[in-house]
């Protein structure tokens, strides 16, 4: 047997036999927590909806407003891409109270562009709920699990977070980091038990808040999904993925099926004074509540149709373009028709003055579509462009 291949099958063996497909033994030690702790008191990322070990230090708590906020927008997104519209949403609605009283036109328009639009449905809905209950989260992740849009991790990581609960966060940073430092070898879909599970054994009772936020840090900065660096790394010593010298190869994945892909087309009817027509998508549904150009009844599982004949109204509509959009599970191909007309808009349809475009609650998929037809026309004005009086 070759040296690697002997390491690989070493690293699979736990004390008590084979539980689970990686080296758990040492899956309770208080000392991977104390290290990490300790580096993320020094390599913490600095975020707007955090409160760091130095504040914390001073006893200053996590607002549970923020926390709840920051982890339903950062569901399926970026953080790079949530910091601007979590600063946007708190300052609009600096409280729960605050936010449960916005019209829910508004929240979604302040939503626009972030994706996943079901999250600011239950976003509103949860506000209202937590308005009623006087402004207060439940401390608890049964109580948080109550709430409308609140599942498991988020529930997790409101209580361990907020409420520092002795909870086992686990998001897609942190499988990478427990399945490397296991090298578990079991698909990532059937293994996510085994992790959670893993977690809780190394879940510290103290500052259990800043161990999860240290575990998603870790995966963010040392612990990446390629190239890692894993010399820079306060746990190596544990990592049983570095004696097999692949880290990459884990987590384990099953192979992906192709998305299926979708056409249609989308028609962007722009008035002389650059209104753009639209009309609200049914609350619910993909993009449930959203706002659109007129398009034709492509959905996940069909295709629209793709020509003119397909219009809302006879016009010289002409061909701009073509976009694609990828959605969770289908990728979308929408032809994109463009025509200058007068009147009054159809029923159920309403212009949307120039100015007013950057506004509305339009998907990026419908950005797509009038940026196409009309370049320019879903930017926010530059306070620079306005007509200075003569």
């Amino acid at each position: 047997m070759a040296p690697l291949d002997q390491t690989r099958k070493a690293s699979q063996k736990t004390a008590s036999g084979d539980i689970g497909s990686g080296d758990t033994s040492k899956a309770g030690s208080p000392d991977i927590a104390s290290r990490l702790l300790a580096w993320y008191d020094a390599h913490h990322r600095d975020l707007p909806w955090r409160v760091t070990p130095v504040a914390s230090g001073r006893g200053v708590r996590a607002d549970p407003y923020r926390v709840w906020m920051s982890e339903v927008m950062l569901q399926q997104t970026t953080v790079e891409a949530v910091k601007a519209y979590f600063r946007n949403f708190v300052e609009k609605w600096p409280t729960v109270e605050a936010l449960a009283a916005a019209p829910a036109e508004d929240v979604m328009k302040a939503w626009a562009g972030l994706g996943y639009y079901s999250r600011a449905r239950n976003l509103k809905a949860c506000a209202d709920l937590v308005a009623l209950r006087g402004g207060r989260f439940p401390d608890t992740e049964a109580g948080l699990r109550e709430l409308p849009g609140i599942g498991a991790y988020t529930a997790a990581a409101i209580a361990a977070i907020a409420f520092d609960r002795p909870a086992a966060v686990v998001d897609g940073n942190v499988e990478r980091v427990v399945t490397r430092l296991y090298s578990i070898e079991t698909p990532l879909g059937e293994a996510k038990p085994e992790i959670r599970a893993l977690v809780e054994k190394l879940v510290p009772q103290t500052r259990p808040g800043d161990f999860a936020q240290a575990m998603m840090d870790l995966g963010a900065t040392i612990c990446t999904p390629k190239r890692p660096r894993c010399m820079l790394c306060p746990i190596r010593g544990d990592c049983s993925a570095i004696l097999t010298g692949d880290p990459e190869r884990f987590p384990v994945r099953l192979p992906k099926d192709d998305k299926p892909l979708r056409k249609g087309a989308a028609f962007v009817a722009e008035r002389e004074d650059g209104a753009i027509l639209l009309r609200k998508r049914p609350e619910k549904g993909l993009l449930g509540g959203m706002t659109e150009v007129p398009t034709t009844g492509w959905t996940a599982r069909v295709d629209g149709a793709t020509t003119t004949e397909a219009a809302p109204f006879p016009a010289d509509w002409r061909r701009a373009g073509q976009i694609g959009h990828v959605f969770t599970h289908f990728a979308l191909e929408l032809e994109i028709f463009h025509a200058r007309v007068k009147g009054d808009a159809p029923d159920g349809h309403f212009w949307s003055l120039a100015h007013e475009i950057s506004g509305e609650a339009l998907p990026t998929v419908m950005k797509k579509a009038i940026e196409v037809a009309i370049p320019g026309a879903t930017k926010k004005p530059s306070p620079h462009s306005a007509k200075r009086p003569a």
